[in-house]
């Protein structure tokens, strides 16, 4: 991974280099070069599928990072472009014409984190949370638990419980 890097880096502005084990590590890529790197990791390194594309809320950075999982199924190598954005108006641009399989992630990432990949087929069509209409729900500024109490009704003759106190009681029902 090291010699793709150092490869990589005479022709393009890479970012850190972090290696997890010997077939995979991470590249931080700035938004603009992304493309252009893509395309030459799948047309002349053999990265020719992309795993996922993820994303991870930075709220206290203000950033959203994305995480494009690249293999190259030949040498059993993955190899991940990460790519940070401003958290507010998140835009990057699609990559559905260099990874078809691009568009369900962006469309997943658009309704589930707010991320907008404009000229992306479908991205802003409902894809999980039909008739959502609240902050994207995987945004780490969504309010799960304010959520679920203004939207569901509690059930009476439900008793929560304490995990590690349940448990106990289920193990040792005389207290010992």
């Amino acid at each position: 991974m090291r010699a793709l890097y150092s490869n990589l880096g005479e022709r393009f502005e890479l970012g850190e280099l972090t290696v997890q084990r010997e077939n995979l590590a991470f590249i931080t890529v700035q938004p603009q070069h992304l493309r252009a790197l893509s395309v030459h990791l799948r047309d002349r390194e053999g990265f020719t599928h992309l795993v996922l594309l993820t994303a991870v809320d930075w709220i206290e950075d203000g950033l959203f990072q994305l995480t494009y999982l690249l293999c190259n199924r030949e040498t059993r190598c993955d190899l991940g472009l990460r790519v940070m954005i401003p958290r507010e108006n998140a835009t990057m641009e699609t990559a559905h014409d260099v990874w078809p399989t691009a568009a369900t992630y962006q469309r997943e990432l658009y309704e589930m984190f707010g991320i907008d990949f404009p000229g992306s087929p479908r991205v802003d069509e409902p894809f999980i949370l039909e008739g959502w209409t609240d902050l994207p729900p995987y945004r780490r500024d969504f309010d799960t638990k304010k959520f679920a109490e203004e939207t569901f009704v509690h059930r009476p003759g439900r008793a929560t419980n304490d995990p590690a106190q349940h448990m106990k009681k289920q193990i040792y029902p005389d207290g010992t």
